[in-house]
Formats: C-alpha cells, sequence, structure tokens
C-alpha cells in the first residue's frame, strides 16, 4: 500500500530537486568530516579528560559502531516512513548529541555521546541516496550523484584539515560544538525544501532486523576492538560469531517470500553488485590512506597535526574543483570508462606517494601525488553511487542505499582494523619497537630511526594501493545502464 502526500509534494520534486540536494548534502557533509575529525584532536582530548590510548580510540570506534550497525535497517525504514522524516529525525539526535559531546567532563561521557551521535548519522545517510534516486529521473541521476560524490569524497579529505584549525582556535571541544549552529540550519533547510515522498508499508522482518544487527554488531566491534585486545579468542570468536550470524541473515533472506529487510533481488542488477563491491575497496582505502601519512609528517618531519593535514589539500581542492565536471559526463559515459580510469588514478598517486616517505624528500614531492589521488576520487565516488542506484525501484531505493552505505562502512572497518596491525607489524620489521610511534605532533623522530619509520610507513601505504586495485578490478565488469542502452530497431 502506497501513501499519498500532499500536492505540492509532487510538484517539489519536479520543480527544485537541486535546492534539495543541497539542504541534504549540508547534513551528510556534517556527519562525514566527524569520522575523521576526531584524528587531530585527540592528544588535547587525552590531556583534558585524562584518557588513556585505548579509551581515547574509542571515541572514534564509537561513532563507527554505532553509524554502521543500524545504516541496514534505517535505509528500509525510509522507505516505511518516509527518508525526510527519518533524515530530520537524525539530523536533531545528532545536533544534540554534538552539543553534548562539547559538553563532556569525562571519557565515558564523551563515548557515550559520541555513539549517540552514530546512530543519527546512521539514520541519515541511506536517506540522501534515497531521496536522490526518487526525485531525479535516471538519465539526471549523475549531475546529482556527482555532487552527493564530491560531497562525501571532500568530507573525508576536510576533516582533519578543520580539525586541526579548530583545535588551535578553541579547544578539542569545538570539533563538536561547530555543528550546532550547522546542523540547525541544516534542520530548517531540509524541513522547507526536502520534499515529502510517498511511502511504503511493509511487513517489517523482525528476525531479519535481529540477525543483521547482531551480526554487523559483533563483526564491527570485534574488528575495531581486535588491536586493542591484541586479537584475544574473544575478538575472534565475536569476528566469526559476526560472520555466521550474517550468513545467517542471508540465507533468511533468500527463504523470506514476503518482505525481506535485505531484498537480494537488488543483487540482480550486476551494476549495483558491482558497485558494492568497489564502494568497499574505496571505502577501505580512503579511512587507510591517511593513517601512515600522518604519522610519519608529524614523527619523521616534525609537523604539527595542522601542517601534517595540509598534506591533503591538494586531493580535497582537485576534487572539489572536478565535481562539475564528473556530473556533466556521468549521465553520458559508461560507468566503467569513469570508474576504471577514477580508481587507475588513485591507485598509482598511492603507489607514488610512497616513493617520497623519506625523512629528506621535499614537500612537493608528495603533494604532486595527493593532487592525482584528488583527481582519482572525482572519478570514483559519484559514478559509483550512481551506477549502484541507476536502476533501483523506488520502493527499493532506501534498501538498496542501505546496502551500499554498509557496503562502504564495512570495509572502512576493516580497514582501520587491517592499517593498525600492517602498521606495527611494518614497524617491528624494520628492527622499531612499536612505541616509537608515540610521541606528539611536532616531535620529530630521531634521526638514526627516521629512515627505518619512514620506510614502514611507506610499506604500510601498500594496503589501500592494494584496495584501489582490487576496485579497479571490479570496475571492468560494469555492464551497460538501462538509460544509456540504444533502443532495438
Amino acid at each position: 500500500m502506497t501513501e499519498t502526500t500532499a500536492s505540492q509534494t509532487a510538484g517539489s520534486t519536479v520543480e527544485h530537486p537541486w535546492r534539495s540536494l543541497a539542504a541534504l548534502c549540508i547534513g551528510f557533509f556534517m556527519i562525514l568530516v566527524d569520522m575523521t575529525i576526531v584524528t587531530v584532536a585527540t592528544p588535547d582530548i587525552m590531556r583534558d579528560l585524562d584518557a588513556s590510548t585505548n579509551e581515547v580510540l574509542w571515541v572514534t570506534s564509537a561513532y563507527l559502531l554505532t553509524y554502521a550497525v543500524p545504516v541496514l535497517i534505517m535505509g528500509r525504514l525510509g522507505d516505511r516512513f518516509g527518508p525526510k522524516w527519518l533524515y530530520l529525525g537524525g539530523l536533531a539526535i545528532f545536533t544534540l548529541a554534538s552539543l553534548w559531546c562539547g559538553l563532556s567532563g569525562s571519557i565515558t561521557m564523551l563515548i557515550a555521546a559520541r555513539a549517540v551521535q552514530g546512530v543519527g548519522a546512521s539514520m541519515m545517510t541511506p536517506q540522501t541516496m534515497a531521496v536522490i534516486t526518487r526525485i531525479f529521473p535516471a538519465d539526471r541521476r549523475g549531475a546529482a550523484m556527482a555532487l552527493w560524490g564530491a560531497t562525501a569524497g571532500v568530507a573525508t579529505l576536510v576533516g582533519p584539515i578543520l580539525g586541526g584549525i579548530l583545535v588551535d582556535l578553541g579547544g578539542w571541544e569545538w570539533i563538536f560544538f561547530i555543528n550546532v549552529p550547522v546542523g540547525v540550519v541544516a534542520f530548517v533547510l531540509n524541513w522547507r525544501l526536502v520534499p515529502l515522498l510517498p511511502t511504503h508499508s511493509h511487513v517489517f522482518d523482525w528476525l531479519g532486523v535481529a540477525l543483521s544487527g547482531i551480526g554487523m554488531f559483533c563483526l564491527v566491534f570485534g574488528l575495531q576492538d581486535g588491536e586493542q585486545r591484541g586479537w584475544d579468542a574473544l575478538i575472534w570468536a565475536l569476528v566469526g560469531g559476526g560472520v555466521v550470524m550474517l550468513g545467517l541473515f542471508v540465507l533468511w533472506e533468500a527463504r523470506n517470500k514476503r518482505e525481506p529487510l535485505l531484498p537480494l533481488s537488488l543483487f540482480s542488477d550486476r551494476n549495483f553488485s558491482v558497485a558494492n563491491i568497489a564502494i568497499t575497496c574505496m571505502g577501505m582505502a580512503a579511512t587507510t590512506m591517511g593513517f601512515p601519512l600522518m604519522l610519519y609528517a608529524q614523527i619523521v618531519r616534525g609537523y604539527d597535526a595542522l601542517e601534517a593535514s595540509l598534506l591533503m589539500v591538494p586531493m580535497a581542492v582537485v576534487s572539489l574543483v572536478l565535481a562539475p565536471v564528473v556530473g556533466r559526463i556521468n549521465d553520458k559515459v559508461h560507468p566503467r570508462w569513469l570508474t576504471s580510469f577514477g580508481f587507475f588514478c588513485c591507485a598509482v598517486a598511492i603507489f607514488w606517494a610512497t616513493r617520497p616517505m623519506t625523512p629528506d624528500s621535499e614537500v612537493w614531492e608528495i603533494l604532486v601525488p595527493m593532487g592525482v589521488l584528488g583527481l582519482g576520487m572525482a572519478f570514483v565516488w559519484a559514478p559509483l553511487a550512481a551506477a549502484a542506484t541507476r536502476n533501483l525501484p523506488p520502493r527499493q531505493a532506501g534498501a538498496g542505499a542501505g546496502v551500499y552505505n554498509a557496503t562502504r562502512t564495512v570495509g572502512s572497518v576493516v580497514g582501520s582494523a587491517a592499517i593498525a596491525v600492517l602498521m606495527d607489524a611494518r614497524i617491528a620489521a624494520n628492527g622499531l619497537d612499536a612505541s616509537a610511534e608515540t610521541g606528539g605532533a611536532g616531535a620529530q623522530m630521531p634521526a638514526e630511526v627516521a629512515e627505518q619509520f619512514s620506510r614502514a610507513m611507506a610499506q604500510a601505504t601498500l594496503l589501500p594501493a592494494i584496495a584501489l586495485v582490487v576496485g579497479f578490478v571490479a570496475v571492468l565488469f560494469f555492464t551497460t545502464p538501462r538509460h544509456l542502452a540504444k533502443p532495438p530497431a
């Protein structure tokens, strides 16, 4: 059963789709920035809240955990109750939780507030893609996804830069306080500009909700906490249990003939399946590429947090400048060519960036490959999202968006766990103790060990490069989208 909306709603979807998208992207940008903005504030948080290294790591882990686990369910709820209401509810929760974060007087309170923030972000993310899928026709969706993709790509890169500026100017609290006025403005704009869309009554798949929720929680929690616990038996039990629960979830969804939480028919569209594999690789690469570079810049080169984050500026600028260009061609060019070019550039840039990661290289030797990385990202984020959603029916827009964002987030979680293990392993392999990582921003490493540490970080940077190569191979299997297929003679 479909509920009809007010008359003005239908008009809004046709007359002002770009205004709606711009309003949605403000909140979307804010929640993605918060995935990386805490990194540069870590030393200040540890000092002010008297927190241990393990405790402060959970400031990020709690957000990622509560963001990743319910995102699939939130996509389906958007189909049921309307993406606008889920988005506004999530935005309100996120904004209030940001205020709570800034006012936190203990590390426990901050972790709890970050967990609530993650729930709000999880409510918002799938709704952005679902609205785009439903208010833009297939032959114009690529341009809309270009703006969405540029928002996602730039937000991921801007987080450390913005965090460095805010920490320097006002303290770590302001990386959270800044969300309050932005969140209020975004709420008003989305209330006014985003249309109500028809909703679909669903027979809610409670068993699917339980299996997917428990499975995602065990998997994400295990991967996130594995490094801190030394990958003990409990961690492997959680990871294994999560995989088993997700396997049972897939089996149940295949048997559920009523209305599954995850319609497996989505994967009958090869482009949707390929896009999900590729975005998992991109999520892993985007999360992992910055860790070794930031440690190299701060420990070997002696940069402070803000100076180190500025190495990312060429990537953000190039990606943002090219977004309109990609938007103009996204609806006209086969996604295989756009995304393969993007993944190729990203992989080349990462391999290239490992070469100048030495104690005495020039800064421009790192800035140039960062610019090439921005070029590649501009051709990955938007075309991938467009290819994933192009053929989705409107009543499955939320489910499809939930799957796409869940796979991206799982890629990020797996990547963050893997890069931590790999960095420790390469540090040890180069004859150093893992404690060599420590030392705050601007505390330059002694010359006698700088060469070994630089080599270890360069070797660890090969992980995102390999993930990008896998993504490159995956996107070669894209087929021609329906809107580009020639009609039969």
